[in-house]
């Protein structure tokens, strides 16, 4: 059984064909978290991240990782890696094994797309490791960056400000990295449309998706469909999450991958 790269399914699947989770919990805290939820809340959801414990240590979580990204090279390397689902890949706790891992995996072929809400590691000493170690082109063409942006910094105590993260995309953007916004979950209509405003001349490809756990009328219908519409009109291309198309009583949408967008050179 796969400890640090798996397939995930669900909701998680709607994102990446392949994942990697190494750590549990987070400093984010955000109260909308997902992990916090269910009989494996305790679990999955504490307030610091930790190392997974099927692992002795990072050593061993590094080892097991590179050993699970041979055994999957090629469907990996015709696909990509996501970071990650039971965590923030980026923050303070979590980020030097995840720079290690993206490291590794671009070495061998294999993309991978971090989504987190810290907009500070794009000046991490490791961003010049990860250049030097595979070269600027191929760094630019096989890691993308995501930020979730819900708009509501006071349901993220523990995050970089949206504001911050917004910075951070364009600064990534500029840099000639692919960047995408998961504008999920949708806590307030009104805002994941101003943020999206705000991101999108930073933003290759916007995810978007409804609240898990809530009750059927948390959501007022012509909310959501104006929010929509002003999406639209931003011109980024934007997938649908089944939450999300189920609700509008839509046809479901295939997954766009990210690294299907031409980066701008």
């Amino acid at each position: 059984m796969s400890k640090a790269i798996y397939k995930p399914k669900g909701k998680a699947g709607e994102y990446a064909e392949w994942a990697c989770n190494l750590y549990v919990g987070c400093s984010n805290n955000c109260s909308y978290c997902y992990c916090k939820r269910g009989v494996l809340g305790h679990a999955m959801g504490g307030p610091v991240a930790t190392l997974k414990k099927c692992f002795k240590d990072w050593q061993d979580a590094l080892r097991v990782f590179k050993k699970e990204l041979d055994m999957n090279i090629l469907e990996l390397q015709r696909s990509s890696l996501f970071f990650t689902f039971s965590s923030d890949p980026m923050i303070g706790e979590t980020a030097a094994l995840h720079w290690m891992c993206i490291i590794e995996a671009v070495k061998h072929g294999v993309r991978c797309q971090v989504l987190t809400k810290n907009g500070d590691f794009p000046m991490d000493p490791k961003m010049g490791e990860l250049f030097n170690e595979v070269g600027s082109k191929k760094a630019l063409d096989m890691v993308a960056w995501g930020f979730t942006l819900t708009g509501c910094d006071e349901l993220e105590p523990g995050a970089s400000p949206t504001s911050r993260r917004i910075e951070a995309m364009a600064q990534l953007h500029r840099a000639g990295f692919r960047t995408f916004a998961s504008l999920e979950p949708i806590v307030v209509p009104a805002k994941t449309a101003t943020v999206a405003a705000a991101a999108a001349e930073h933003c290759d490809l916007f995810k978007l998706g409804l609240q898990s756990g809530v009750p059927k009328d948390y959501y007022q219908e012509e909310d959501i469909f104006e929010m929509c519409e002003r999406i639209r009109l931003l011109e980024v291309p934007t997938y649908y999450k089944n939450s999300l198309t189920d609700y509008l009583r839509q046809e479901q949408q295939q997954p766009i991958d990210i690294f299907s967008i031409r980066r701008e050179e």
